[in-house]
């Protein structure tokens, strides 16, 4: 529900040493004038496109969150366009548990009962409490900014993903990054991923949350760094 800003925190260290491509999504920030469908297919079919226009054949991808699911249909879809998958904070499957379910199926009723803008403040409250009052603020802003009918359809979407039974097909090097005190992603499905995923690595930041990427920025980018370097 947030858009490529995201990441602002990490970019200037990552550009130091790569080349650095931060897409908005189809439907978020300043692509929600694409228009539908919002499927994982879709969002990795967008960025495989965007690979063409710059000319790329292969790259590292780092997906955060919901961005992680893009990232795996991109390389089930497209295996050879990723050198190296960074996965952050995410799943192959969102509704894993009776209290995931009944949350997925909440939350498209509190985006039309409480609007972008509250939903954007009790995410954040509930969420991603560790984070100092001025990132908080700028989290939800971004939050707020999104448009209530496209993240509606964005969480249907979010809902629907299910890799679970392909990701034996992901052989490319893998790295999982999960936060020990995430109630947003909890802990059980980083473990799906790495028990899925061949030859991956599991790492798990003590005391973190969902959050982790701006709480922890330090540890973050060392294991990413370490990671992307071997």
């Amino acid at each position: 529900m947030v858009s490529g800003a995201m990441f602002d925190p990490v970019i200037d260290h990552f550009a130091a040493t790569h080349r650095v491509i931060v897409p908005d999504l189809r439907g978020h920030g300043r692509s929600r004038g694409l228009p539908p469908p919002y499927t994982t297919a879709q969002l990795a079919s967008d960025l495989v496109h965007l690979l063409d226009h710059l000319d790329l054949e292969t790259t590292d991808v780092l997906g955060y969150s919901q961005g992680g699911a893009i990232a795996q249909q991109l390389v089930l879809d497209h295996p050879f366009r990723c050198s190296h998958l960074v996965l952050g904070c995410t799943y192959a499957y969102n509704m894993a548990t009776p209290r995931e379910w009944v949350e997925g199926h909440l939350a498209p009723l509190l985006i039309r009962v409480l609007g972008m803008r509250r939903l954007a403040r009790l995410i954040v409250l509930q969420g991603v409490k560790q984070l100092p009052r001025q990132r908080a603020e700028w989290m939800a802003g971004m939050v707020a900014d999104q448009d209530r009918d496209l993240m509606l359809a964005a969480w249907r979407e979010t809902m629907a993903f299910d890799s679970r039974r392909r990701l034996a097909e992901i052989t490319c090097p893998t790295l999982i990054i999960a936060g020990s005190d995430d109630v947003g992603v909890p802990i059980h499905h980083a473990k799906m991923l790495h028990e899925g995923i061949a030859g991956s690595q599991l790492v798990v930041i003590q005391g973190a949350d969902h959050a982790l990427m701006w709480t922890h920025t330090d540890e973050f980018l060392s294991v990413t760094d370490e990671f992307l370097t071997e």
